[in-house]
């Protein structure tokens, strides 16, 4: 039986066979959504062949997409996309200029 070392260190991010932290999620993920996408489809009544077809094709482009994305984002960088992505590029205040060097009087009262 082969031994597959996953954790190389501590304080380093989890790495199996190249991919490492949440794209080893995101494959796992993938994978178990192809096959649950194979079952239905051939619980539906569809061609044995093409189930298999569909599955070995959609499981290697999920191979492919997953490796290209851990080589072009790395580690980090995927989740640095999504927060970049929510962030707000400027920030709208709508008030008049003069309203914002006013002083408030009754709020200190």
């Amino acid at each position: 039986m082969a031994g597959y070392s996953i954790n190389r260190g501590i304080g380093r991010p989890v790495e199996f066979k190249g991919l490492r932290s949440q794209y080893l999620f995101i494959f796992a993920g993938g994978l178990l959504a192809v096959f649950v996408a194979f079952v239905v489809i051939y619980m539906v009544g569809i061609n044995q062949w093409i189930c298999i077809g569909f599955g070995c094709i959609s499981a290697l482009v999920l191979v492919y997409l997953t490796f290209t994305l851990n080589d072009k984002y790395g580690t980090y960088g995927l989740m640095k996309l999504f927060a970049r992505r929510n962030h707000p590029r400027y920030i709208i205040n709508r008030k008049a200029i003069s309203r914002l060097f006013i002083y408030n009087r009754r709020r200190n009262a």
